[in-house]
Protein backbone atom coordinates (compact mmCIF):
# COMPACT_ATOMS: atom_id res chain seq x y z
CA UNK A 1 0.00 0.00 0.00
CA UNK A 2 0.94 3.93 -0.69
CA UNK A 3 0.00 6.53 1.54
CA UNK A 4 -1.48 8.92 -1.14
CA UNK A 5 -2.69 11.66 1.48
CA UNK A 6 -1.78 12.96 5.34
CA UNK A 7 -3.52 15.41 7.46
CA UNK A 8 -3.32 16.48 11.30
CA UNK A 9 -6.10 18.42 13.52
CA UNK A 10 -5.94 19.81 16.38
CA UNK A 11 -9.11 21.26 17.69
CA UNK A 12 -9.57 22.89 21.17
CA UNK A 13 -12.59 20.86 22.99
CA UNK A 14 -13.94 23.93 25.13
CA UNK A 15 -14.12 26.09 21.99
CA UNK A 16 -16.11 23.38 20.46
CA UNK A 17 -18.37 23.20 23.25
CA UNK A 18 -18.62 27.28 22.88
CA UNK A 19 -19.78 26.85 19.40
CA UNK A 20 -22.01 24.03 20.11
CA UNK A 21 -23.77 26.12 23.29
CA UNK A 22 -23.81 29.55 21.28
CA UNK A 23 -25.29 28.41 17.65
CA UNK A 24 -27.10 25.12 18.95
CA UNK A 25 -28.55 22.70 16.45
CA UNK A 26 -27.95 25.07 13.48
CA UNK A 27 -24.22 24.21 13.93
CA UNK A 28 -24.55 20.58 15.23
CA UNK A 29 -26.75 19.79 12.09
CA UNK A 30 -24.18 21.71 9.76
CA UNK A 31 -21.09 19.99 10.88
CA UNK A 32 -22.21 16.34 11.83
CA UNK A 33 -24.24 13.36 10.78
CA UNK A 34 -27.15 12.01 12.45
CA UNK A 35 -25.06 8.95 13.42
CA UNK A 36 -22.08 11.15 14.69
CA UNK A 37 -24.35 13.02 16.81
CA UNK A 38 -26.03 10.35 18.24
CA UNK A 39 -22.96 8.57 18.89
CA UNK A 40 -21.64 12.10 20.73
CA UNK A 41 -25.13 12.98 22.72
CA UNK A 42 -24.58 8.93 24.07
CA UNK A 43 -21.60 9.89 26.12
CA UNK A 44 -21.78 11.45 29.62
CA UNK A 45 -19.57 14.28 28.29
CA UNK A 46 -20.20 15.15 24.48
CA UNK A 47 -17.76 17.87 24.04
CA UNK A 48 -14.35 15.99 23.57
CA UNK A 49 -15.91 13.39 21.41
CA UNK A 50 -17.93 16.22 18.94
CA UNK A 51 -14.22 17.89 19.30
CA UNK A 52 -12.73 14.64 17.70
CA UNK A 53 -14.97 14.23 15.02
CA UNK A 54 -14.31 17.88 13.92
CA UNK A 55 -10.46 17.26 14.56
CA UNK A 56 -11.02 14.24 11.70
CA UNK A 57 -13.10 16.38 9.40
CA UNK A 58 -10.25 18.84 9.28
CA UNK A 59 -7.74 15.67 9.23
CA UNK A 60 -9.37 14.19 6.27
CA UNK A 61 -10.09 17.64 4.21
CA UNK A 62 -6.23 18.12 4.60
CA UNK A 63 -5.44 14.61 3.44
CA UNK A 64 -7.72 14.74 0.35
CA UNK A 65 -6.05 18.03 -0.61
CA UNK A 66 -9.17 20.27 -0.58
CA UNK A 67 -10.03 21.73 2.19
CA UNK A 68 -13.32 22.48 2.97
CA UNK A 69 -13.71 23.46 -1.00
CA UNK A 70 -14.38 21.48 -4.20
CA UNK A 71 -17.51 19.98 -3.18
CA UNK A 72 -16.02 18.58 0.13
CA UNK A 73 -18.33 19.36 3.31
CA UNK A 74 -18.48 18.66 6.73
CA UNK A 75 -21.29 16.29 6.53
CA UNK A 76 -19.56 14.78 3.60
CA UNK A 77 -17.01 13.08 6.44
CA UNK A 78 -18.13 11.15 8.40
CA UNK A 79 -16.52 9.45 11.53
CA UNK A 80 -18.04 5.81 12.43
CA UNK A 81 -17.91 3.10 14.96
CA UNK A 82 -18.78 -0.43 14.33
CA UNK A 83 -16.93 -2.49 17.32
CA UNK A 84 -13.47 -1.25 16.22
CA UNK A 85 -11.27 1.85 16.25
CA UNK A 86 -13.42 4.74 14.69
CA UNK A 87 -13.51 4.96 10.54
CA UNK A 88 -13.85 7.52 8.41
CA UNK A 89 -16.88 6.85 5.38
CA UNK A 90 -16.98 9.66 2.60
CA UNK A 91 -20.15 10.95 0.68
CA UNK A 92 -20.81 13.30 -2.36
CA UNK A 93 -17.76 15.13 -2.76
CA UNK A 94 -15.47 13.99 -0.29
CA UNK A 95 -16.29 10.30 -1.94
CA UNK A 96 -15.59 11.60 -4.90
CA UNK A 97 -12.45 13.57 -4.36
CA UNK A 98 -11.44 10.05 -2.48
CA UNK A 99 -12.22 8.00 -5.88
CA UNK A 100 -10.51 11.00 -8.33
CA UNK A 101 -7.17 10.12 -5.95
CA UNK A 102 -7.19 6.49 -6.44
CA UNK A 103 -7.48 5.78 -2.80
CA UNK A 104 -8.82 2.44 -1.29
CA UNK A 105 -8.61 2.79 2.21
CA UNK A 106 -8.21 5.33 4.51
CA UNK A 107 -6.89 4.94 8.52
CA UNK A 108 -8.14 7.52 11.74
CA UNK A 109 -6.51 7.80 14.91
CA UNK A 110 -8.89 10.27 17.42
CA UNK A 111 -7.26 10.91 20.14
CA UNK A 112 -8.07 14.03 23.22
CA UNK A 113 -6.70 15.22 26.40
CA UNK A 114 -8.58 17.25 28.74
CA UNK A 115 -8.08 20.43 26.45
CA UNK A 116 -7.60 19.33 23.00
CA UNK A 117 -8.93 16.76 20.25
CA UNK A 118 -6.21 15.34 17.64
CA UNK A 119 -7.35 13.33 14.79
CA UNK A 120 -4.75 11.74 12.12
CA UNK A 121 -6.13 10.39 8.80
CA UNK A 122 -3.91 8.40 6.46
CA UNK A 123 -4.95 8.08 2.29
CA UNK A 124 -3.64 4.84 1.26
CA UNK A 125 -3.92 3.16 -2.58
CA UNK A 126 -3.43 -0.42 -3.07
Amino acid sequence: MEIIGSGLDATEIARMAAAIERYGERFVGRVFTDEEVRYCRGKRNAGPSFAARFAAKEAAMKALGTGHSHGVFWRGIEVVRRGGPPQLRFHGGAAARFAAMGATHSLLTLTHSQDLAIAHVLLLRD
